[in-house]
């Protein structure tokens, strides 16, 4: 009878083993093959810059190429949407920002499910926005710009890089929603493109990403008026927050975070945010990020998670109070 049940023991052991082993066989040699890493915004845009960081440093940790695709439209949804129905192999991911919680209530339909289709994988960074306007601008102060804008209701602009329902926009729709004012939304697929229209005087102003302005501040190229962040920026310290420049309680932290289709290998999900975790937090990367304006993060995939639902909640309170929803 004992030697029986140490057979039965045995077996029942071997059928558990051979269970487990294809999955961490697979997530032991992951990646055996490129990985495509698809953005939800056009080339040269803040998220953009980092996207390009982050993939060339995933490819040297790797010695696989991390092959980047830009899939801007639609406030990120199309991108978004592409990795939804990718398989869930590890070999697809989504390089994504604050504007995918945001699309999940701006947007009426949409071709997913943001909390059901993707497994969280880990938060990159965090970074702020600031407003800017050409270095010819009358407006020398936040309190410029509202004052034009209260005197002519609808008539200055802001621009967005990612378009209708992305963060820069909601960064623009939560301005005017605590200023008070009615600038209008011009919506662009990328903010190198809302960065040269206003630089070429078609928008009054550009309240997006530091990673994309901060060069451009310093080269004289557009002036800052107001950041986005609760304290003010070490990278421009004479620059008010736009608090202080009298929006009282308004900040916009805008994450970069990644994602993998719903059910790809758990093993494979904490070995891709292992790997970013190492790249953002290893003092070359944290530098250079830095000097960007963004902090670096790599977060579990379980923090990640939870805080990724906890935004989503907080911008559809915005979205319904600024009553921006996309019709």
């Amino acid at each position: 009878m004992n030697t029986n049940r140490w057979i039965g023991v045995a077996c029942g052991l071997c059928v558990c083993l051979t269970t487990l082993l294809p999955e961490r066989a697979y997530a032991a040699a992951y990646p055996e093959k490129p990985v495509r890493m698809v953005i939800h915004i056009g080339p040269g845009s803040s998220m953009d810059i980092v996207g390009r960081i982050l993939g060339q440093k995933l490819h040297e940790a790797w010695g696989q190429p991390v092959i980047v695709d830009n899939r801007g439209g639609a406030g990120g949804t199309i991108g978004i949407g592409v990795v939804a129905k990718a398989p869930a192999d590890g070999y697809t991911i989504l390089f994504a920002s604050s504007s995918m919680a945001i699309a999940s209530s701006y947007y009426r339909k949409l071709p997913y499910d943001t909390l059901r289709d993707f497994d969280p994988v880990t938060q990159i960074t965090s970074r702020y926005n600031v407003l800017v306007v050409r270095p010819d601008s009358p407006f020398r102060s936040v309190a410029d710009v509202i004052a034009a804008a209260k005197a002519k209701p609808g008539v200055l602009t802001f621009g967005s890089g990612g378009g209708s329902g992305s963060s820069d926009h909601m960064a623009g729709e939560l301005f005017n929603l605590v200023a008070g004012t009615k600038i209008t939304h011009v919506p662009y697929k990328s903010g190198a493109q809302a960065q040269g229209d206003l630089m070429g005087g078609a928008l009054s102003i550009y309240l997006g990403g530091m990673p994309i302005n901060l060069p451009m501040i310093r080269r004289g190229r557009v002036r800052a008026l107001g950041v986005s962040s609760a304290q003010r920026s070490p990278l421009l310290p004479d620059v008010p927050t736009l608090a202080e420049a009298g929006l009282q309680g308004y900040e916009v932290n805008v994450w970069y975070g990644l994602f993998a289709p719903r059910g790809t290998p758990p093993q494979v999900v904490s070995t891709v945010s292992a790997a970013v975790s190492r790249v953002v937090r290893s003092p070359e990367i944290r530098d250079r990020l830095a000097g960007l304006g963004a902090v670096s993060e790599g977060t579990s995939p379980e923090a990640f998670s939870r805080y990724f639902r906890d935004d989503v909640a907080k911008w559809a309170r915005v979205v319904k109070a600024a009553g921006a929803a996309a019709n």
